[in-house]
């Protein structure tokens, strides 16, 4: 399996890219995954991943796009909770670059 050094830690990572070792995610990795996505994180960012985290702490699975859709609308407001914003923040699929990101699997059904 691949493996990231960040801060001089390593860190395993499946063929994607995703850590194999959930409780090893830490700020730092996210920022090096943030980058390595080409993503330049901001609070709305952090407020999707920090989102998307105590999601999957609640329910132990990474939701699909739809699903986080819908979540974050009922959390955060509906301004957020839409695909346009969630595709400006993470280009490549809100779900499965947030899920990335924020050291989770791979969400349900993503490709």
């Amino acid at each position: 399996m691949p493996i990231i050094e960040v801060a001089g830690k390593s860190y395993e990572t499946d063929e994607e890219g995703y850590l194999v070792n959930l409780n090893e995610w830490n700020e730092e990795v996210a920022g090096y995954l943030a980058q390595s996505e080409n993503v330049v994180m901001t609070d709305q960012h952090w407020e999707v991943i920090n989102f998307l985290r105590e999601y999957y702490d609640e329910f132990q699975i990474a939701p699909a796009v739809r699903v986080l859709t819908k979540a974050i609308g009922k959390k955060l407001g509906a301004e957020k909770g839409n695909s346009q914003y969630l595709y400006e923040l993470f280009p490549y699929g809100p779900a499965k670059q947030a899920c990335k990101i924020g050291g989770l699997p791979k969400p349900t059904g993503c490709i």
